[in-house]
């Protein structure tokens, strides 16, 4: 069997080694672009950290609030993660088919679930602090102690903006 040979194509395009870095340099100059850069870089630095733990952020974030909340409603919990109710609900599905939680009916409203962290869910969520405080130490090595709160503070302002 003989192969054909296919003719090598010219590569026009910019040295493999120049840095895309200035491709882009006009929209660093905005906040937006700039955050949602930042953001992008460290959610998937994030979500390698949690993976090894079985968890999203997504679902990380409201076993976060179930166990600093205990008793907690859906709606409570969709409303505090700024969150549809349909999409929660399937988290507190993953969470309670992982064993991390439980779910209750409530006793004054028949028709709403209390959710509460169980025991492996309190040592999974410590487990995953961990993950994420060694996560943001790498990802914000550049930032001192002062830097990262005024970058937190900042950002509050924006969110409290809204």
């Amino acid at each position: 069997m003989t192969r054909k040979t296919v003719p090598a194509i010219r590569d026009t395009s910019p040295a493999k080694d120049v840095q895309a870095v200035g491709l882009d340099r006009a929209l660093r100059q905005l906040v937006g672009y700039t955050m949602k850069r930042a953001t992008n870089l460290m959610q998937a630095d994030a979500t390698r950290a949690l993976e090894p733990l079985g968890l999203r952020l997504t679902t990380f974030s409201a076993l976060s609030v179930i166990c600093d909340t205990p008793d907690v409603t859906q709606s409570q919990l969709a409303s505090s993660l700024n969150m549809e109710r349909s999409n929660t609900v399937l988290i507190i599905d993953a969470l309670e088919e992982a064993g991390l939680i439980g779910r209750h009916r409530m006793l004054t409203d028949r028709r709403s679930f209390a959710l509460r962290a169980t025991l492996a869910g309190m040592k999974r969520r410590k487990a995953a602090v961990a993950a994420l405080e060694a996560h943001e130490d790498h990802m914000l090595s550049d930032l001192n102690t002062e830097d990262r709160a005024t970058l937190v503070s900042l950002l509050r302002r924006i969110d409290k903006a809204e």
